[in-house]
């Protein structure tokens, strides 16, 4: 029984993922958007809720498959303490070849790159998530991650 309810919660948390990725594809206007098709209000509600070490709406998705407990990993390892180091740095994850071998540093233009894009941007990752889209959203999330 526990077999059962532990599959089908997995089975929903990626059900959800995947939903969540297809609806950042086509981000609804929004009625406060700039000129460049940004939140500002939201961005910048945020980005403060970053700074207090609060995580964005479009984390939720993030959680998914990872903490941001140091060494405390699930499905994806802890985002805890990544931002600035290499990827697939945490000794004590199985991290693809693909990642270990790829060269980047977790900075802004790469994180932007990657949660834009994962298997675009590093082939043979095994983050089969679709991506978030909505380039506000990204810099949200790596603020967010900044803090960890």
């Amino acid at each position: 029984m526990i077999r059962l309810a532990l599959a089908a919660s997995l089975l929903l948390a990626l059900a959800a993922c995947g939903q969540a990725a297809r609806e950042s594809d086509n981000p609804k206007p929004d009625a406060t958007a700039g000129t460049q098709g940004e939140r500002p209000a939201q961005a910048v509600a945020e980005a403060s809720k970053a700074a207090a070490g609060e995580p964005p709406a479009a984390f939720v998705q993030c959680k998914i498959c990872h903490t941001t407990e140091p060494g405390k990993h699930l499905i994806g390892p802890s985002l805890a303490g990544v931002y600035g180091k290499p990827a697939g740095a945490a000794a004590d994850y199985p991290y693809s070849a693909a990642l270990k071998q790829a060269g980047l540093t977790w900075d802004d233009p790469t994180l932007d790159r990657f949660l834009d894009a994962p298997m675009k941007t590093v082939p043979g990752t095994r983050m089969t998530y679709a991506g978030l889209k909505d380039p506000a959203a990204r810099r949200e999330v790596i603020a967010y991650m900044k803090t960890l």
